[in-house]
């Protein structure tokens, strides 16, 4: 019997999101996990939260490295090979004999889980056509979103029943069982999409990418992009810590807690439609910033652990109203080298991350979490209003046409 051309696509876009469930589970895993890393180690919070750094680091700077190899190598095929390679660098960091060690076998996957989500992203481009691709993206990255709030919770439950090791090693399950399917799709399905495998022209994408940073707007784009990474992920990777810390909750519900975040985005992308139709980018980036401050807002002067609930839901909602605006705007930094645009945008989104963690951590162990909640709550607002107002006079000197 002959399966339909929609229903392997259906499957394999599945595949794809599966394996994008397993790369945001890795970046979010380490969260709840920073208390007890830095108890069985001797070191500060700050300290511990390297494991947290180094993998958005290597997540940033390999973003563009795997652009080139997909269009040589096929997208489809690299996701299916880094999946199966972050299942090794996952056990490593099960393993880990020492913090040092751990936060290098983070490094690397971190390194090998960059390619999963972006060259997915191209891949689903590649093979949708344009007028189903936004519902298609969606359907896709809710497989992202669904990663972020089950590593939160996933990493605070571990830690709780068996300890750092056991959320670790659940990586390692996690990268092997998607691997696997994703293994056994390249053998039912060879072409399995992805375009004639070609060489990956050298002077060309060198050529996009100082074409792209020459042009005045696309460097507010990635500055932006850049900042809204350090300042919100900066602070919100130690959310689980400081409920652990100063309210004496379980890491299960301070992961669980911080997980609303992606229920925030969630809500967001339910009714996107309605929001983008009615408010516009300009709103949306202010509106996004001003919701993103008011989360810090409340964690800095909320008395009781229970303020985290509306903190977390707000953080989620403002994220995705705030990025999804720069993400549309970096779409058309390049209309001729996309790819390289995208991720130009993901590699500044991700080192602002591992920026704004390393950051704060030295803040933390200094000054305390507070002072660091006090930073974005200002420093976001600000951030997306500068956007909107560039944007605003942006579209009164040149009007969009597409």
């Amino acid at each position: 019997m002959t399966i339909s051309p929609d229903r392997v696509l259906v499957r394999q876009i599945l595949l794809l999101s599966c394996a994008a469930f397993a790369s945001a589970v890795s970046a979010r895993i380490s969260d709840p996990l920073l208390p007890q890393l830095a108890s069985t180690f001797a070191i500060s919070t700050g300290e511990a939260a390297h494991a947290i750094s180094m993998f958005a680091l290597a997540y940033g700077l390999l973003q563009l490295f795997y652009g080139p190899v997909g269009d040589r190598y096929g997208k489809f095929r690299i996701v299916t090979i880094t999946t199966l390679a972050s299942t090794v660098g996952s056990l490593g960091a099960a393993m880990a004999g020492s913090f040092h060690s751990l936060v290098i076998f983070r490094f690397l996957t971190g390194a090998t889980a960059a390619a999963i989500i972006p060259l997915a992203m191209a891949w689903i481009a590649d093979n949708v056509p344009y007028e189903q691709r936004q519902h298609t993206l969606a359907y896709f990255l809710s497989g992202q979103i669904l990663g972020l709030i089950s590593g939160q919770l996933l990493g605070g439950l571990f830690a709780d029943l068996t300890g750092w090791r056991g959320a670790l090693a659940c990586l390692v399950v996690i990268y092997l069982a998607v691997g696997i399917l994703l293994v056994l799709e390249l053998r039912r399905s060879p072409s399995h999409g992805d375009a004639a495998a070609r060489a990956p022209d050298g002077d060309s994408f060198l050529g996009h990418v100082k074409n792209i940073l020459g042009n005045a707007w696309s460097r507010v784009i990635l500055l932006s992009v850049l900042a809204e990474g350090a300042f919100l992920f900066g602070s919100l990777s130690f959310i689980p810590a400081y409920l652990h810390q100063r309210f004496g909750l379980t890491l299960t519900l301070a992961g669980a807690a911080l997980g609303l975040f992606g229920i925030g985005g969630l809500s967001y992308t339910l009714f996107a439609r309605y929001f983008v139709k009615t408010l516009g980018e300009q709103k949306l980036a202010a509106y996004g910033g001003g919701l993103l401050g008011l989360t810090f807002i409340i964690l800095t002067l909320g008395e009781h652990w229970l303020w985290v609930v509306p903190a977390a839901w707000c953080a989620g909602f403002g994220f995705y109203m705030l990025h999804n605006t720069l993400q549309i705007n970096a779409t058309q930094m390049a209309p001729k080298a996309r790819g390289t645009a995208v991720s130009l945008f993901a590699s500044c989104f991700f080192l602002g991350q591992s920026m704004g963690v390393a950051a704060a951590s030295q803040i933390i162990d200094r000054y305390g979490i507070l002072t660091v909640f006090g930073i974005s709550a200002v420093l976001l607002p600000l951030m997306g209003g500068t956007f909107s107002a560039l944007l605003k006079r942006r579209h009164a000197r040149m009007p969009r046409t597409d």
